[in-house]
């Protein structure tokens, strides 16, 4: 199994991005799919999850301004990052995992780095 993250980089804050998590290995239509990112010195903590239905749910922080998505035909689950602040920079994860199953993957990260 492989999940391939992309698309993070330095921003100003107001900033937008678009993360990309590529997987292989795993059939990406029935696996629920998140974003979760870890600040130094904090817990890796939820960003973003997207059910194999299309359901999502966000962390508080978040909501309004980061939208996840997932193209079953690309195996690909994004992240578009709109109105970006200092505080969202972090180690970005892709996660995958399948809903009746203890076993998950990771990522190797993305790092995203917001300038006030």
């Amino acid at each position: 199994v492989q999940l391939v993250e992309s698309g993070g980089g330095l921003v100003q804050a107001g900033g937008s991005l678009r993360l990309s998590c590529a997987a292989s290995g795993i059939i990406f239509s029935i696996n629920d799919m998140g974003w979760y990112r870890q600040a130094p010195g904090k817990q890796r903590e939820l960003v973003a999850r997207i059910t194999s239905g299309g359901s999502t749910n966000y962390a508080d922080s978040v909501k309004g301004r980061f939208t996840i998505s997932r193209d079953n035909a690309k195996n690909t689950v994004y992240l578009q990052m709109n109105s970006l602040k200092p505080e969202d920079t972090a180690l970005y994860y892709c996660n995958a995992g399948l809903p009746w199953s203890t076993i998950d993957y990771w990522g190797q990260g993305t790092q995203v780095t917001v300038s006030s």
